[in-house]
């Protein structure tokens, strides 16, 4: 799967990009509300990538790290990654995630590569649901997925042990048919 905005070439992460990746996840503030740890390794990273499918979006139970690559110059810059996850138990059902590198915050690149992908997964790959969650002290996040017209679900309050502490979720989707009458 390929996809291409203004500005970002969007698919799989390849082997060429596994020390950036993994660069930019040892980062504390951005290691800080997701699943892995300041310690994220190369040898993580490069055994990240060379375990996800390569073709298409992932199948149910699969997840993908899409990396987002600036357009412009001869080189391919890496400012970020969007996974993809098939809900295992709920067909044409997806979770994403974003991280960016803290060099390209603020740029609106995370918008434009979730929107690339949410066309992608509706228009092209008939999905009828799109989640998204995040820590409630994530503003960024949460201000994006509103940002990104997603649809606010709930609050899962202190019902994630994350990282030595209980933390609330916000839980935001998209369905198909809301995504049609934007």
């Amino acid at each position: 799967m390929h996809l291409a905005t203004e500005r970002l070439d969007i698919s799989p992460l390849t082997a060429a990009e596994a020390q950036a990746f993994a660069d930019y996840r040892r980062e504390p503030d951005v290691a800080r509300y997701q699943s892995w740890h300041t310690d994220f390794s190369l040898a993580d990273a490069e055994a990240l990538i060379r375990e996800q499918p390569r073709l298409g979006f992932p199948a149910a139970g699969e997840w993908v790290q899409y990396g987002l690559r600036l357009r412009s110059g001869t080189v391919s810059t890496l400012v970020g990654d969007v996974a993809v996850g098939a809900d295992a138990a709920q067909p044409d059902t997806y979770e994403l995630g974003v991280t960016l590198d803290p060099r390209h915050q603020g740029s609106g690149y995370a918008a434009e590569g979730l929107e690339a992908i949410i066309h992608g997964l509706m228009a092209d790959h008939g999905a009828h649901r799109i989640v998204m969650q995040g820590d409630a002290r994530n503003t960024a996040v949460l201000t994006l997925m509103r940002r990104l017209d997603l649809r606010h679900e709930g609050s899962v309050v202190e019902g994630d042990w994350f990282k030595g502490e209980w933390t609330t979720l916000e839980r935001f989707a998209l369905l198909r048919r809301e995504w049609q009458a934007r």
